[in-house]
């Protein structure tokens, strides 16, 4: 059995996008090699394997500042509220949309980005959003981000053997991330069961 490489500066750009490596170690990685470690998983990755082709850590873009100064913790909000670029999801927000929409709102992925990305639009469009967002999601199996790699192989799995245990589940997953490759389920994993 192949044995997973160490993560650290001699490590090469193929051994690393072949392993999985658990968000704590990449953030490790980057503070040893003065990488930035804001950002998700796949933000690291990106950083980390253009640190291994060109020896240095890749330029940071700054953000361009909000020019919006509308303070979404205590100005007053109502229908015809436009979406700043400084939005921000506050307890405010929350407290608007669960007035409009009912005890049935809450935040969830799609509807922050689709706040995130729509200045100039309305709260009151951003309320249809979340309906239209919210019977999507009732009708199409929820779609998990690329970086969440665990939750996608658990799901897959469990899918396709729900006579399996949870346990028999992480098993493999812990068996199959310790390997070169990719780290999606297939049924022909199922072999590696013990």
């Amino acid at each position: 059995m192949e044995e997973r490489p160490i993560l650290n500066q001699s490590i090469s750009k193929k051994d690393f996008t072949d392993f999985y490596w658990l968000k704590s170690e990449l953030v490790t990685f980057c503070k040893d090699n003065q990488i930035p470690t804001s950002g998700g998983k796949k933000d690291l990755e990106q950083r980390i394997i253009h640190f291994l082709e060109y020896g240095k850590p890749p330029k940071t873009v700054k953000k361009q500042k909000p020019i919006s100064a509308f303070d979404w913790k205590s100005n007053a909000l109502s229908l015809d509220t436009e979406i700043t670029d400084n939005y921000k999801n506050t307890e405010q927000v929350r407290t608007f949309f669960k007035a409009q929409i009912g005890s049935q709102f809450a935040f969830n992925v799609a509807f922050m980005d689709w706040m995130k990305s729509n200045s100039g639009k309305t709260l009151e469009e951003a309320i249809e959003a979340w309906h239209s967002i919210k019977t999507r999601k009732k009708t199409t199996k929820s779609e998990i981000a690329p970086q969440f790699e665990y939750n996608t192989f658990i799901r897959d799995f469990m899918e396709d053997n729900p006579e399996k245990s949870f346990q028999e589940a992480r098993n493999l997953w812990n068996y199959i991330r310790s390997k070169r490759g990719k780290k999606k389920y297939d049924r022909t994993q199922l072999k590696y069961l013990m």
